[in-house]
């Protein structure tokens, strides 16, 4: 069997421009980046105004287990069946963070063939986006110090700095650090810390921008610490916004390129779904929804995670209308979520995967919250029996649930055209009722506990002697009407990663508050979620080589 790095090299891409041309850009409105790569001009969205948005559908899924569900195959998958239905038809998805790649992943670009390409670009350095994010984020870590050292007009207080710096690497020994060390010419010392670079409000700001007035005016708000009398200071007060958005010029663009089968991908932005909001930029949403009549988006980990903060944070922000969901499942995670260990996913199980279609159930629960029509896509493993499918489609006819088995990995377009046609049926025939989950005016602590209770299934949220504080002091400060990103474990409805299937009776306890003012929302960190992870024993990278004719080998 060919790896995803094998079909990815093999196949024939198109020259970038013949993907222009199914999307009808004028000349002025594209710049190539090598001979299959493109950044898309701004002003295709203020030519299109008028134009009325394709049918938005969001990928969503079960939550993750380590057997892999494929999100982002079904989303390339289901996109390419319906440019095969004859569907005018935009795949939009994140950048892969070379943290994961080298560390879990070993890759975020799909698999098989539906994959995006050139997968290796991609997964790397790709158009420099987060590097840009990276050096943005760093240089108002640098401007910060440098107040301070040059006098400290602002009266900064430098122990309640909390801008960190960042870097795109799991690199647990960056968590906690100390700087300025080495004497009076080598700055103030104090305790800081790295986060990942898509941990970073920047990357979030860039995510929700809609042009370079927005962007601007996003970073002028990031609040980086507080003053000695304890109020807040932004980056207005440093008056650095510009030289920020500066830095950010090419990296707001989003970027064209295709799928194995030479449909349209537009791809920008990359924040985690466990620790910020997890969606690709919004720019690129929109401007795949005026240059196509279908656009297949996803939404990173489970509906409890990157499908609650599209729908509660993304769309409310950009004024989107999502038209339907796609919920990925596999009867191995689904076994696993029973109880099912790794090693034993092979083997039929039928107790456990009745058992563990309670996490797949709590997901649909959640999508019908948010008015939305929905499909189950059971993305179908050789190793899955035909008594374990029919286990599945028996639960889905009892409760009236549409769905569809995909093979897209081994078929490419053609393995989801039952999907695609199920897609078509719910955008024509069902209306779309989405609405958001809770509104703006409600405290901090309503919307909080109507995730956990609504989203997750807990029974309350206990808050700790900080977070009661910050809650306070953040309504004082008039952010109490911002959404909220909770920063919670991907692998549990709860906020213990062990805690697999339909947890019942438990508590989501908030940690500590975050402020992403310039975002638009404020981070709840749940659990004991960290802001930057670390490798595992063996990370993907140990498996990554080049060879003397520069072909890469490793990535899947």
């Amino acid at each position: 069997m060919k790896t995803d790095l094998e079909i990815a090299v093999e196949t024939e891409l198109q020259p970038i421009k013949e993907i222009v041309n199914q999307l009808d850009l004028l000349d002025e409105e594209w710049e190539p980046y090598g001979k299959y790569k493109a950044k898309l001009s701004l002003n295709i969205l203020n030519r299109l105004k008028s134009k009325a948005d394709g049918n938005l559908i969001l990928v969503t899924s079960i939550n993750p287990t380590p057997a892999g569900e494929g999100k982002s195959t079904v989303t390339v998958g289901l996109g390419q069946a319906l440019h095969q239905l004859g569907k005018k038809t935009a795949v939009a998805l994140r950048e892969p963070s070379l943290g994961p790649v080298m560390g879990l992943k070993g890759g975020a670009t799909g698999g098989g063939y539906s994959q995006v390409v050139p997968m290796e670009d991609i997964n790397l350095h790709f158009t420099g986006d987060i590097h840009a994010i990276t050096a943005t984020n760093n240089a108002l870590a640098a401007l910060i110090d440098n107040h301070i050292f040059q006098g400290n007009q602002e009266q900064i207080d430098p122990r309640r700095i909390t801008w960190k710096r960042v870097v795109d690497l799991n690199d647990r020994a960056l968590r906690e650090v100390v700087i300025g060390l080495g004497g009076v010419k080598q700055g103030v010392p104090r305790e800081d810390g790295f986060n990942i670079t898509v941990a970073s409000e920047i990357m979030a700001i860039l995510c929700l921008a809609n042009g370079y007035e927005d962007l601007k005016q996003r970073l002028a708000k990031i609040v980086i610490g507080y003053r000695f009398d304890s109020t807040p200071v932004t980056v207005a007060d440093l008056k650095v916004e510009g030289v920020l958005a500066m830095l950010l010029r090419d990296a707001l663009k989003p970027n064209l390129i295709q799928t194995i089968e030479g449909v349209p991908a537009i791809i920008h932005g990359g924040p985690f779904a466990n620790i910020a909001h997890g969606c690709n930029s919004l720019l690129a949403t929109k401007m795949a929804g005026k240059l196509a009549d279908y656009v297949v988006t996803e939404a990173g980990f489970g509906a409890d995670l990157g499908a609650e903060k599209f729908l509660n944070i993304k769309s409310r922000i950009g004024e989107l209308d999502p038209k339907a969901v796609v919920i990925v499942a596999t009867t191995r995670a689904l076994k696993m979520h029973g109880g099912v260990e790794k090693d034993q996913l092979a083997t039929e199980n039928i107790e456990a995967l009745e058992k563990g279609l309670e996490n797949l159930a709590k997901h649909i629960e959640t999508v019908e919250k948010f008015g939305l029509p929905f499909v189950v896509a059971l993305n179908h493993f050789t190793t899955d029996t035909e008594a374990e499918v029919r286990v599945i489609k028996e639960w889905c006819d009892n409760r009236n649930v549409s769905l569809a088995i995909t093979t897209v990995w081994a078929e490419g377009g053609k393995g989801g055209l039952d999907l695609a046609k199920e897609v078509i049926q719910k955008v024509e025939q069902q209306q779309s009722n989405y609405q958001p989950l809770y509104q703006l005016e409600t405290t901090i602590k309503e919307k909080i506990e109507a995730i956990a209770t609504q989203v997750y299934g807990a029974t309350d949220v206990k808050y700790s002697p900080l977070s009661e504080q910050q809650i306070v002091e953040f309504t004082k400060n008039g952010w109490a009407d911002l959404p909220i990103c909770m920063a919670k474990t991907q692998y549990s409805l709860s906020d213990q990663p062990e805690q697999l299937g339909r947890p019942t009776d438990f508590s989501i306890t908030i940690r500590e508050l975050r402020p992403s003012i310039g975002a638009g929302f404020i981070v709840a960190l749940t659990g004991d979620m960290l802001t930057m992870p670390g490798l595992p024993k063996e990370p993907a990278a140990l498996k990554m080589d080049i060879d003397r004719d520069g072909q890469i080998s490793g990535l899947f």
